[in-house]
């Protein structure tokens, strides 16, 4: 019998954005796929939380900077009890101790990028000359590192994995929830999930939805999430009830199955649109725009809309040619499943695990 896999995957940020749900994910996959997983994790943080009941062991420790003495040592000496094939990073500001820390102990060293952000000088050396595997989670993002200066052929690409049973219709939620915001089976709901943020686009699809509404009066809009523009928006979109902001939903999930499509309307690129796989999974339309890795989270014209990134009469339209067309609708609900299926956590897994060598 083969031995497991042994993996330390260090992610010490609190947070509980993109990057800090991949690790999630894919530490959980991995131990399923009969990999021997450790994480070192901040103790008070999501990823942590996250983690509590999984077959995962977790270590803790935290790195508030790259040159934090105490996750230092805690890095050193988790390395030193775990004895790992194969030492995992996520977040830039931990790269360099990853690099330095994992070398001095002999063990190899995959990192993952996710943001699209400009490189320090030493942060491209590392990634371009350190010994070291490093994967983009989209095509866009290894274009991007490119065009920064890391050689192409370091750079390769595995795909955001979603953990598929936790995403799936829920028509009780549905009926449910559409009864308490008041909407029949005939009102149309677009829904928002994530930053309320300029950048997301999030102005641009209030007035695509208030245009809309103004055609047909079944047009409504639905947010979840919150952040830096949430007092301008809520304050944009006051005396207009047919929006319904809820803020940010714990777990957000059956929320996909409320709406009659999920929008990504941003207007600055995002890496990926992790929030258009999810409502695919749920049999949700998508309209995505065509902006940094977004075209690649769903299948246009299978399962929902590529539209122009801040065209706001573009999104007024597709909203309104999806509410007339609730056959097309119901086509594009239907293949988002199958698109999902190529990002299910366990496919990715395996290929992470037969992409490192023991």
């Amino acid at each position: 019998m083969a031995v497991p896999r042994r993996l330390l995957w260090v992610g010490t940020n609190p947070g509980g954005g993109g990057t800090e749900t991949h690790m999630i994910t894919l530490s959980r996959a991995l131990a399923d796929q009969g990999a021997e997983v450790h994480c070192l994790v901040h103790p008070q943080g999501r990823i942590a939380q996250a983690l509590e009941t999984a077959p995962v062991t977790r270590h803790f420790g935290v790195f508030r900077n790259s040159a934090d003495p105490g996750g230092i040592r805690a890095l050193r000496r988790a390395i030193r009890m775990v004895q790992p094939d194969w030492v995992i990073g996520s977040f830039s500001k931990e790269y360099w101790p990853l690099a330095l820390i994992s070398r001095s102990e002999g063990r190899p060293l995959a990192l993952f990028r996710h943001m699209d952000l400009h490189l320090k000088p030493g942060t491209r050396w590392l990634l371009s000359r350190w010994p070291l595997r490093l994967f983009a989670i989209s095509a866009y993002l290894r274009e991007r590192l490119i065009l920064q200066g890391v050689p192409a052929e370091r750079v390769e690409v595995l795909a955001n994995p979603l953990r598929l049973a936790d995403f799936q219709r829920d028509f009780t939620a549905r009926t449910r929830q559409r009864a308490a915001l008041g909407l029949t089976d005939e009102d149309f709901l677009v829904g928002f999930v994530g930053a309320w943020h300029r950048g997301k686009g999030v102005f641009l699809l209030a007035d695509a939805i208030d245009a809309a509404h103004a055609t047909d009066a079944r047009v409504h809009g639905l947010w979840l999430g919150g952040g830096t523009h949430e007092a301008e928006l809520r304050a944009y979109l006051e005396d207009k009830p047919w929006h319904h902001l809820l803020g940010w939903q714990d777990p957000a999930t059956p929320w996909y199955s409320v709406m009659d499509t999920l929008a990504l309307p941003s207007i600055e690129p995002d890496t990926f649109g992790r929030v258009c796989l999810e409502a695919q999974a749920c049999a949700t339309p998508v309209l995505g725009a065509a902006m940094g890795g977004i075209p690649e989270s769903f299948a246009a014209d299978r399962s929902g809309l590529l539209l122009p990134a801040g065209n706001m009469a573009c999104w007024r339209d597709a909203i309104l040619r999806l509410t007339a067309d609730r056959h097309l609708c119901a086509e594009f609900g239907a293949a988002g499943p199958e698109y999902a299926r190529h990002f299910d956590a366990g496919i990715i897994a395996r290929d992470l695990l037969a992409s490192l060598p023991r």
